[in-house]
């Protein structure tokens, strides 16, 4: 689904690789439905392949947000579908290698607000980012590009992000607001689809994607549901930055809704929305989720169900020791026979 493309702004840069869906492609991927499976506990806490364990990243924390980092095995409870599971697999993950996606809506909606977003998001790397950890940087607009693959280097990552620049779309007159069809300029769902499908789904660990963005879009060929779908089944935690200008949504006479969507892809992986309606806000944001990525807990269990029929099975976890927030994707696919 990789094809190479160079802009006529960029043809002394470094060739990218412009992530492309077709109608054709995208039906004959759907029907074929292939999915990852369950995720076990190898040495040294990495993660390998097999179908007989389910893995679960939680994050634990006061109602005041403090972080609970010190919670053992005995404190947690973990349903499958309304029946109690067996936690076997039991680790606090502070050092377990991550590995990231930075996804960047560089639509007309974020110009405003993209040069905030880039300065935070190279601190936050600079910051959170260990010699074991890859990252890989990808920008959506009217289309999708992956600016940086996976790499260690600080220096690639942020020169990936420096380039981040606003495009309006092709023909469309600057300053209008997308058209909200296939033309649209904010292919976010598409972004989110292919990050996980066809970057993330054959990595092992910890897999997170990171949306700078204000959560409209615009144009996906994909819905909302197939990238989350593509999310959960490549096991992938999405955090979102909602970091918006209502103000663009004013001048354009319409109403903003973006941050159910990302409720949505977030809420539902194991992440959370963090709103940003500053550039004080943006940086706390970041520093949010370094901490919690850096105050994970791990928890495994081998289902009762042990069915292979790919259906969605739902996953509840609970802690024992008062009022607290659980962060914990919600479900996850079973593999298929």
């Amino acid at each position: 689904m990789y094809s190479a493309q160079a802009s006529p702004s960029h043809q002394q840069k470094t060739m990218r690789r412009t992530l492309s869906l077709t109608i054709i492609l995208l039906s004959a991927v759907m029907i074929a439905g292939a999915q990852d499976q369950p995720q076990a506990p190898a040495t040294g806490g990495t993660l390998k392949v097999t179908t007989e364990v389910v893995s679960v990243y939680t994050v634990v924390r006061q109602k005041n947000g403090r972080l609970l980092p010190d919670l053992n095995k005995q404190d947690f409870t973990l349903d499958e579908d309304g029946q109690q599971q067996e936690i076997k697999y039991f680790s606090r993950e502070t050092d377990t290698p991550l590995t990231m996606g930075i996804l960047v809506d560089t639509s007309p909606s974020q110009g405003r607000v993209l040069d905030v977003e880039k300065s935070e998001a190279e601190s936050f790397l600079e910051q959170t980012m260990r010699p074991k950890d890859l990252t890989f940087v990808m920008h959506f607009d009217v289309e999708v590009e992956l600016l940086q693959d996976f790499t260690a280097d600080l220096k690639m990552l942020n020169r990936a992000i420096d380039e981040t620049e606003i495009n309006g779309g092709g023909a469309r007159t600057v300053g209008t607001f997308p058209s909200g069809d296939a033309a649209g300029a904010t292919h976010l769902y598409d972004a989110v689809y292919l990050a996980s499908r066809d970057v993330l789904k054959n990595e092992v660990g910890r897999k997170v994607i990171i949306l700078l963005t204000d959560g409209e879009d615009q144009g996906s060929k994909v819905k909302i549901d197939a990238a989350l779908e593509a999310a959960q089944k490549s096991d992938v935690i999405i955090y979102s930055i909602d970091i918006s200008d209502r103000a663009f949504y004013m001048r354009q006479g319409v109403g903003y809704s973006g941050e159910s969507y990302l409720h949505k892809l977030s809420d539902e992986t194991g992440g959370r929305v963090i709103k940003a309606n500053n550039e004080r806000d943006t940086a706390d944001a970041f520093q949010q989720i370094g901490r919690e990525l850096r105050t994970q807990y791990l928890l495994g269990y081998t289902p009762t169900n042990t069915k292979h029929d790919g259906t969605f099975r739902k996953i509840e976890v609970k802690v024992n020791v008062g009022n607290v927030k659980v962060d914990a994707r919600r479900g996850y696919y079973a593999p298929s026979s």
